[in-house]
């Protein structure tokens, strides 16, 4: 590994700070981790300082530091470990990293460095006279398959000629980076083959036509759905005066088909169980330490908020349900029977026994 040191004395500025809007990210970065940890993020500070200033200075490290409340030496082991981190005044128009490994060098890469060389500077890590430009050799980027490619800043590109990066150096050069077309410079979609796609031609319009059609499906499924809970029977009592007198051969298929219907509809009307129900477990005051329900499988955060508002709030609680109780609140939360699948009562036992520990001791796993 090369030993990385820090920029001269001449090229240090003598201070550093965050201005607004990297001060925010900062502030933002550091909420992420708990009270006492807060140099855990001594990286992201240092590439926001990085970000800013297109290298980190020693003045740079120095305030991170002091914004962490860690040594100085703990913050600089850290910018000289990671070469992510450019420790040299780097272009200010844009910093030229140029994958080196296996399949890029196979795909052309050396030809590569050698525009840099040309256009930026015969030596890695140095600027051109106007300090716009800088290049660097550096091991692999991620886009093994659009060799060879490089990256400049955050963004690649790839499936690149020479000549093709020397018309990209050129456009940097001229402050019109922004104009460049990022990814393949070949024209192919992402990393798809050279020849064009091979299958999934289609791909857009068959997703879409099974969408429309399984749309078209369970929409006609719901009208048929309301329409057979809604309809009469057709061998409902009609007056008197318009009354036909029919075998009971024909009535028999009307009675047989009216059934699952009323069955659909009372299923989909089904109310409640009544809040004065007899069978309604029995609630308690919120008491000073809450149980976490959320440890039982099957109660999520809007579950246990339910339970609260029916005064249930410990493991001994749920642990203690009855039968009927149980099928109450199943009933109450609409979960058809998925309160016995889960057993919450054996699991509320386990917990309100010796919490997480005997949970796993009883089940051979962590709550979920």
């Amino acid at each position: 590994m090369s030993v990385r040191r820090l920029a001269e004395a001449s090229v240090q500025p003598a201070s550093f700070a965050f201005n607004k809007a990297f001060t925010a990210q900062a502030k933002t970065w550091i909420k992420k981790y708990p009270k006492g940890r807060e140099q855990s993020a001594v990286i992201p500070l240092l590439m926001l300082a990085q970000e800013q200033d297109g290298w980190v200075t020693k003045a740079a490290i120095e305030h991170v530091a002091d914004m962490l409340g860690m040594p100085y030496i703990r913050a600089l082991e850290v910018a000289t470990f990671y070469t992510q981190f450019q420790l040299k005044p780097v272009g200010t128009r844009a910093h030229i990293q140029v994958c080196g490994t296996t399949p890029c060098m196979l795909r052309g890469s050396e030809e590569l460095m050698d525009v840099c060389r040309s256009k930026i500077h015969h030596d890695q890590f140095h600027t051109n006279e106007a300090g716009t430009l800088s290049w660097e050799e550096v091991e692999c980027l991620g886009a093994c398959v659009n060799a060879p490619m490089v990256m400049i800043f955050k963004d690649t590109y790839e499936d690149l000629t020479p000549e093709r990066l020397g018309e990209i150096i050129d456009q940097f050069e001229a402050g019109k980076g922004e104009q460049v077309k990022t990814g393949p410079q070949t024209g192919r979609v992402y990393s798809a083959p050279l020849t064009g796609f091979t299958s999934l031609k289609e791909e857009k319009g068959v997703l879409k036509t099974t969408r429309d059609k399984e749309a078209k499906a369970a929409s006609k499924a719901a009208k048929a759905a309301v329409v057979e809970a809604t309809v009469p029977p057709s061998n409902a009592a009609k007056p008197k005066t318009d009354a036909i007198e029919t075998s009971p051969a024909v009535k028999t298929p009307s009675k047989v088909k009216a059934a699952p219907a009323a069955e659909k509809a009372a299923s989909v009307a089904a109310p409640k169980p009544s809040l004065e129900d007899k069978n309604r477990p029995v609630g308690i005051a919120r008491p000073v330490a809450v149980d976490d329900l959320k440890l039982i499988s099957g109660v999520g955060p809007k579950i246990e908020g339910t339970l609260h508002e029916l005064g249930i709030f410990t493991f001994a609680q749920v642990a203690s349900w009855k039968k009927a109780e149980r099928e109450w609140v199943d009933g109450y939360l609409n979960f058809k029977g998925r309160i016995e699948r889960d057993d919450w009562v054996k699991q509320a036992k386990a917990l309100a026994k010796g919490g997480v520990a005997e949970y796993i001791r009883v089940f051979g796993k962590k709550p979920v």
